[in-house]
């Protein structure tokens, strides 16, 4: 309940400020606001409890606790766990979205995520269920080797929905340096740049832009956006809920 409440608060706050702060000329009630809309109450809401309920199940089935023994962090004070999971879990997510970027199977889930031709947002939650569960699963051994602490854990996903939220968004206000660690929307766009209009697979940060300058994916050519957003055959894919579910199944 109260994720949802800062949930809500964010949403809030990029709608007035999407408005006020304009990068990009777009319309409020744009194509695919409807199905984003449902993205977000299923992904945020429904989904996580659903998850829950599948992962409560697996451990009566099998037991972690000599897994979880090991607690690494539980000792450790709050600001020194927050800073090994911003930096830990967003480097593990980062290798994790390479991943789907380079499997064929994982990108068929992850496509969902760039079909996305106006960007705002709330294009932080246009993502498959499927993809959610390939994250979940290879954080979940981390997080239990670590053993963070609740009130942590909630603090890092705040942060991670909030430079989500900022780096999706039609939003011309910039970060400067920090951009060279922080993900951004100038950056983050040419994520998702169509093929015709710039260099693909780069800039895979979530929250930190630290690991793509590091390894050299990084790509933002300076007050530059791409022309066209998305990937090739994006004319034929579906548009809406439920057929994009039902997408990454089909031949």
């Amino acid at each position: 309940m109260v994720y949802a409440v800062w949930l809500f608060g964010l949403g809030l706050f990029f709608v007035v400020a999407e408005r006020l702060w304009p990068w990009r000329k777009q319309r409020l009630l744009r194509a695919g606001l409807l199905s984003d809309i449902l993205y977000i109450v299923f992904n945020a809401e429904y989904l996580g409890i659903l998850l829950a309920l599948a992962t409560a199940r697996l451990i009566r089935i099998y037991d972690p606790e000599p897994l979880i023994r090991w607690n690494v962090m539980s000792g450790a004070p709050a600001w020194l766990q927050f800073i090994v999971l911003l930096f830990a879990f967003d480097f593990l997510q980062w290798c994790i979205h390479n991943m789907l970027h380079r499997v064929p199977f994982l990108w068929r889930f992850h496509k969902i995520h760039h079909s996305v031709v106006d960007m705002d947002w709330l294009g932080n939650w246009r993502f498959h269920w499927g993809e959610i569960i390939v994250y979940r699963s290879l954080l979940y051994i981390p997080t239990a080797v670590f053993g963070f602490s609740a009130p942590v854990l909630f603090s890092y996903g705040i942060l991670n929905t909030f430079i989500g939220h900022y780096a999706h968004a039609n939003l011309r206000i910039s970060i400067g340096p920090l951009k060279y660690f922080l993900n951004s929307p100038q950056m983050h766009i040419w994520h998702h740049t169509h093929p015709d209009s710039g260099p693909i697979n780069r800039n895979f940060g979530i929250t930190l832009s630290l690991w793509d300058w590091v390894f050299r994916t990084a790509y933002m050519p300076a007050g530059a956006q791409p022309d066209r957003l998305g990937f090739d055959g994006i004319e034929q894919y579906p548009k809406q809920l439920p057929a994009q579910w039902v997408a990454p199944f089909r031949a």
